[in-house]
Parts: structure tokens; C-alpha cells; sequence
């Protein structure tokens, strides 16, 4: 099963080579009986990248995130960034998730779900939360793996009325008696969230991409990755940037 989306998605942008994917990193999972298991996960990033787009304005950001999931694959978890989106989003990002995941065969895995991004800490009064559910289905090749996924998020008053699609696909690969991992993220957003139309253009449709490369030791993973997005430049936000970040896992 697939735990931990948000926080692993986000959390291991550097990491994994990602801006929105399946999880990154494994988590280790504690037994709380009846079938379901906890775990968590902590990271520090030199730069949070959303899809490419920059979140905390080019600066670090400190994260984390907490799973419960039960053996028949439904899982309920929540993550936090810090971020820097001014007044109309605050200082904070707080993500809610539920969803199912599981393996249909020995070498697909399907996942399915829904994600509430909530933005606390914004001081104008707007409607600035909402809604994307995701769908995403992994294939492993041994030391390789690639995942295909969805995120649609209907028209909403937080996105101006307006839906957003994001399509994309992460392939990764593990260099045999290392403890490295080489991957390579591709998006496409179209609506609210094109990285071209939140830098100020009118297109409303662009791609992001990234790669990356990570190493992991115990509980720990460190990784680096160039990220980059189609349309305008925009230092410490839409620029193409390469990010580190040091993650943990409980």
C-alpha cells in the first residue's frame, strides 16, 4: 500500500527527483493493533517545489506528516509545509489525505484517494482551501520502477472558478550495491495551477519536470534534484532550481 502521499510527495521532492508523485520513500510502520500501523516522516528542504512552482519563495522550508493505514490498504494521513504565500495564503500549508492503495499484481500497484490543502494561517478572509482527488498506477521492473498519475481538481471558488488537471509520470532506478536511486519526474498541469499562468502569462497549461538523485541510510534519505517549468523565469519561484532536502522516517 501506498502511505504517506502528501508527505512523501513533497517532503522527498530532492530526494526522489519529484514535484508531485507517488511516495518517495518507504516509512517504517508501527504495529497499534487491529490491523492498522502508524508511521511518520520529517524533512527539511532548501526550497519546497509544488509541481516546479516554488512555495516558500526559494527558501528552505521544514516539514512533516503522519499515516495511519489498515491492511485492507485504506489509509488517512495529514502534512505540513511551511510556506511563504503572503497575506491570502499565510505561512502555512496543512494537507488532510484518505485513500486506498494496493498491489494488483506482483508487479502493479494501484492508488486512489483525495487531498484538502488548507492554508490556516492567511489573514484576507478568502477561500483560499481545496480539493484534488488522485488516482495513480505504479509498474516495477526490478531495479526500476514507474508510476503514471492524475490529479484533477474541480472547479472551485479557491481556484477562481476554474478546475485544474495535472497529469505525470516518475520513473526511478536503483543502482544495484548502492544505496543510491536515480529518478526523473515529467507534469503537465492544465487550469488554475499551470506554472506559465501563476507567473503571469495567459497560457494556462505547462509542463514541469525534474531529476533527481537520493541515498538513503536507516531512518534517513538525502537528496538533490533540478527542478525546472515551463514559461516565464521568476527568481524564487518559478526559476529552475536545484534542491536539497534531508528526510527522516519513524
Amino acid at each position: 500500500m501506498l502511505t504517506s502521499f502528501r508527505g512523501l510527495m513533497a517532503v522527498s521532492l530532492a530526494a526522489a527527483g519529484l514535484s508531485l508523485a507517488t511516495p518517495a520513500m518507504a516509512q517504517d510502520e508501527e504495529d497499534i493493533g487491529s490491523g492498522f500501523t502508524a508511521s511518520a516522516n520529517v524533512a527539511l528542504t532548501t526550497d519546497y517545489r509544488f509541481r516546479g512552482v516554488s512555495l516558500s519563495g526559494g527558501d528552505p522550508a521544514v516539514q512533516g506528516g503522519f499515516d495511519v493505514a489498515h491492511d485492507s490498504g485504506f489509509y488517512i494521513g495529514t502534512w505540513a509545509s511551511s510556506i511563504k504565500g503572503g497575506a491570502a495564503y499565510g505561512d502555512l500549508e496543512v494537507d488532510i489525505y484518505a485513500g486506498w492503495g494496493g498491489n494488483i499484481s506482483d508487479a502493479v500497484s494501484v492508488d486512489i484517494g483525495v487531498l484538502y490543502y488548507i492554508y490556516p494561517t492567511e489573514t484576507l478572509g478568502l477561500d483560499t482551501d481545496y480539493i484534488e482527488p488522485y488516482a495513480s498506477i505504479g509498474v516495477n521492473f526490478g531495479p526500476a520502477d514507474a508510476t503514471f498519475g492524475i490529479a484533477y481538481a474541480p472547479s472551485q471558488d479557491s481556484l477562481g472558478n476554474q478546475d485544474n488537471l495535472y497529469l505525470y509520470t516518475d520513473l526511478g532506478f536503483g543502482i544495484p550495491d548502492t544505496p543510491l536511486t536515480v529518478t526523473g519526474h515529467l507534469g503537465y498541469t492544465d487550469g488554475a495551477l499551470a506554472p506559465p499562468l501563476l507567473a503571469g502569462t495567459a497560457d494556462d497549461s505547462g509542463l514541469d519536470w525534474s531529476l533527481g538523485v537520493s541515498a538513503s541510510s536507516g531512518n534517513f534519505e538525502f537528496g538533490v534534484a533540478y527542478v525546472g517549468t515551463e514559461g516565464p523565469s521568476i527568481d524564487g519561484f518559478t526559476d529552475d532550481a536545484i534542491v536539497g532536502t534531508l528526510s527522516a522516517s519513524f
